[in-house]
């Protein structure tokens, strides 16, 4: 993200402003992604589960607890603060490369182009393997419960699988997250670009809004590759044209906007948390390295 000044952001700016936003948002947004994830993933015979996410969030509170609402949780802030370091980091990198070296603009084809190879670098480097992580903890806490722990969680699916275990519905989650970060980078600077041009105030309220925005365009542009990426890393694992197969099998064309509702919640209240915390935490240590705001 550039400053006001028109200076580039340092990449230890981008890298822990992006770390603190991706963990504080996937604490605070977990029990949406929970929901989520229980309504994407295959019924177990005879005992179904509820296609509405908001069900499926107070059948699991009133038959196994809250503690259950986070089952996977860590796995999933210690991913999000990986992933949104190495994602925030990556797309100002390239941001910058792709930038028109006489005006240093930036297109908005260019935004998109940058947001999706900062989403491929992100999941091979982190999401991937903690998204495979959060998604069998909380498969595996509606039937077996087998995993007694992530470190647990992280010697079985080594000890079955191997290395490569890891990264189970790796081609699902690299298309999820190329098009997300595409969708949702690429919205947010596009719009803020735009504000910036026409004098408009970047205070928390606006980056909020903008944040809001970009999160309903990445919910309904990439819930497909999300519910392909949900069933190929359950607890017992599949490749994706399986994932894709019985995604087709359970609801036609629109089991894969199966979790929209529960999806579009959180992703609308994390784009806002994410780029208000990244803004605000960028805006602090900028000075720090020269960078006038």
């Amino acid at each position: 993200m550039s400053t006001k000044s028109g200076g580039h952001t340092p990449p230890v700016v981008s890298l822990l402003a992006g770390g603190i936003a991706g963990g504080l948002e996937a604490a605070l947004t977990y029990p949406f992604e929970f929901a989520k994830t229980r309504v994407q993933l295959r019924s177990e015979q005879g005992i179904p589960t509820p296609k509405n996410p908001f069900r499926v969030v107070a059948q699991v509170y009133h038959t196994e607890g809250l503690p259950a609402l986070y089952k996977g949780c860590s796995s999933l802030i210690v991913g999000s603060v990986a992933k949104d370091a190495v994602r925030f980091l990556s797309f100002d990198a390239i941001k910058n490369a792709f930038r028109d070296p006489s005006t240093g603009a930036l297109s908005p084809l260019n935004n998109v182009l940058a947001g999706m190879c900062a989403g491929v670098v992100a999941s091979v480097l982190a999401v991937t393997p903690t998204e495979r992580l959060k998604t069998a903890l909380i498969d595996d806490a509606r039937g077996t419960k087998e995993f007694t722990s992530l470190p647990h969680a992280v010697r079985l699916i080594y000890a079955r699988h191997g290395f490569l275990g890891f990264y189970y519905g790796f081609a699902g989650n690299t298309l999820k997250q190329a098009s997300a970060t595409a969708c949702r980078l690429g919205t947010y600077n596009i719009l803020k670009d735009y504000e910036t041009q026409r004098d408009i105030h970047q205070g928390p309220a606006t980056n909020f809004a903008n944040g809001v925005v970009a999160g309903v365009v990445t919910t309904y542009a990439t819930m497909p590759f999300d519910t392909v990426k949900t069933r190929s890393q359950s607890a017992r694992g599949a490749g994706t044209l399986e994932a894709v197969r019985s995604v087709w099998e359970d609801g036609g064309v629109r089991g894969f906007w199966r979790g929209t509702t529960m999806r579009l919640g959180r992703t609308t209240f994390s784009g806002g948390i994410l780029f208000t915390v990244y803004e605000r935490v960028a805006s602090v240590l900028n000075p720090l390295f020269g960078i006038r705001q």
